[in-house]
């Protein structure tokens, strides 16, 4: 990992996950995409509670997406990989942009993550655009010197969801 005052290589590292990320997600890659993450990672698309205000507590508050584990994403692969999923028939084809990416080391050894992001969608002749913010903590993991995702929290700015969100599109 780097010294706290490389920020440049750390930033780079940071960069090169996320695109990774997006990557895989766009490929279809599902089992590579979930090796980016912890066991014990937390997967959160919080809701708006106003116009201007999103829920705070995924535990007490409504979430368009919550798993507190990987165990609910890998579920959730599942059923989009065997055909399982209504919502996800067909599969849209997706390009993720992820932009302006901003990171720092905390003195717990993690590391903070923010970035913008967009994701263009194609349905069923029909094109649609999410977009929004992506809010990371990231692990280090020494057995092989990389980043791992510990938490996601995605906000999504559409105020209009037109299809079923889902993790293959944020």
């Amino acid at each position: 990992m780097p010294e706290p005052h490389d920020a440049q290589a750390l930033l780079a590292q940071v960069s090169q996950l996320l695109i990774r990320e997006a990557q895989c997600l766009d490929e279809r890659r599902w089992e590579e995409w979930l090796d980016l993450m912890t066991p014990d990672v937390e997967f959160w698309v919080p809701a708006w509670h106003g116009e201007n205000e999103l829920t705070c507590d995924p535990q007490r508050e409504m979430s368009l997406m919550y798993y507190p584990s990987r165990q609910g994403l890998e579920d959730r692969v599942y059923r989009v990989r065997t055909g399982r999923s209504v919502a996800s028939d067909p599969l849209p084809r997706t390009c993720h942009f992820v932009t302006n990416i901003r990171s720092a080391l905390q003195s717990d050894g993690t590391c903070q993550v923010d970035a913008n992001w967009q994701t263009l969608c194609w349905r069923r002749d029909e094109s649609t655009t999410y977009f929004g913010h992506y809010q990371y903590v990231l692990t280090p993991q020494t057995q092989d010197d990389a980043w791992r995702i510990r938490r996601k929290k995605v906000v999504v700015l559409n105020s209009l969801i037109v299809n079923a969100l889902d993790f293959y599109l944020l």
